[in-house]
């Protein structure tokens, strides 16, 4: 049985990746950080994943065990002996990922020097990029040849949606975890020293880049576009929003605007790309998610930032001569989301009130004055 190293076991690392690995008939070892989940499945040996769309499915996910990230030499073991490694730990903590993975890279370059790969499941562009350059950095002088030359840093575009698990779930079963039936991973081809394993579900292509930008300003800015225009409207879930026509215009308004950029960029065929299209409005309107329209406005300051899913679509939009006319009734629907219990929401709010929009459109946004957008964001807030 072939062995993959997962570090993050939490929704996409049990959610996505272990059932991966799973149906293709691989063991999964778990490195997470958190030792309610270690013991959980060190004990229990697996656990529920249940599918939710039209049809749901129960599946018991097994051949896993789990190790704490603390054990350093545990951890080093397992990568060193692997025959597949991937991360979904979040950005915020790859700068503490990239020794464990260096020493697990020592010790393999020792041991068994055999090409290592790791796929990373992280939702940020170039995060493999970023991740090879943190490990080369902590990598000892004696293996950095075998980093440089033997070990794959994999990026892929992580689509699948997992709600969080209700309180009550979680504390009846802490590995419990619900997704919907979508199961594909888009990984970059080209990164891997060797050939791509046979995975059912991985799906390796030539342009990863495009296919990040994809998720980015299509799936991304989409349930945005629902979210930020939902909550204005007193929608409280991602579905039911999507039930209300003018809400359900906008999205489809700014996809359109989008994927007409999209195509423009990378090339996707457009009948393809409307079918990705048509697919997300189906999982967006997906009831049984229970997806909230709190979790996915969170954070508006980060969701507003120039390169990210409303600005950088607006952006995309604009280099490839489309008008971005729905995407920006969407950055002013953001603009304008006031939850008291989204710390970021407070401190948005704050700030257009004090320091004034064009403060927000410079600081938050990272737009300038002489740009086109700048100016088209300021008339449409009015």
């Amino acid at each position: 049985m072939k062995t993959a190293v997962h570090f993050g076991a939490g929704k996409i690392g049990r959610g996505f990746l272990g059932h991966l690995y799973w149906q293709s008939g691989w063991q999964t070892v778990f490195v997470d950080v958190a030792p309610a989940i270690v013991e959980a499945i060190s004990r229990e040996g697996h656990y529920t994943l249940q599918i939710i769309g039209e049809r749901c499915q129960s599946l018991n996910i097994s051949n896993i065990r789990a190790i704490h990230a603390a054990d350093r030499q545990a951890v080093a073991e397992a990568l060193a002996d692997c025959d597949l490694a991937s991360t979904a730990v979040g950005v915020r903590f790859l700068d503490d990922l990239a020794p464990l993975i260096a020493a697990g890279i020592e010790r393999r370059a020792n041991t068994n020097p055999r090409p290592l790969n790791v796929v990373v499941c992280e939702n940020l562009l170039d995060a493999a990029a970023r991740l090879r350059r943190l490990v080369l950095r902590a990598v000892s002088t004696d293996a950095r040849d075998f980093a440089e030359e033997s070990v794959g840093f994999v990026g892929s575009v992580v689509s699948r949606m997992v709600p969080v698990v209700p309180p009550h779930l979680q504390k009846r079963d802490p590995l419990y975890v619900a997704v919907e039936p979508y199961s594909i991973l888009p990984v970059d081809r080209q990164a891997f020293v060797g050939e791509p394993p046979a995975i059912e579900g991985m799906a390796p292509v030539e342009n990863i880049h495009a296919h990040e930008e994809r998720k980015l300003f299509c799936h991304n800015c989409g349930h945005a576009l629902c979210a930020y225009p939902g909550h204005l409207r007193g929608h409280r879930y991602i579905a039911e929003a999507m039930t209300d026509p003018e809400v359900r215009r906008l999205v489809e308004g700014g996809l359109e605007e989008t994927g007409r950029a999209l195509i423009a960029r990378h090339g996707f065929d457009p009948a393809e790309h409307r079918s990705h299209v048509e697919d997300l409005l189906r999982r967006f309107a997906n009831r049984s998610l229970g997806d909230t329209v709190e979790r996915v406005a969170r954070e508006p300051l980060r969701k507003l930032a120039r390169n990210d899913r409303l600005v950088g679509a607006a952006l995309l939009c604009l280099d490839n001569n489309v008008e971005p006319a729905h995407t920006i009734r969407g950055i002013r629907a953001a603009l304008a989301y006031d939850n008291p219990r989204d710390p970021q929401a407070v401190e948005l709010q704050r700030m257009l009130e004090e320091e004034g929009l064009e403060a927000v459109l410079e600081k938050v946004c990272g737009l300038r004055p002489e740009e086109d957008l700048y100016q088209m964001i300021r008339e449409a807030m009015g």
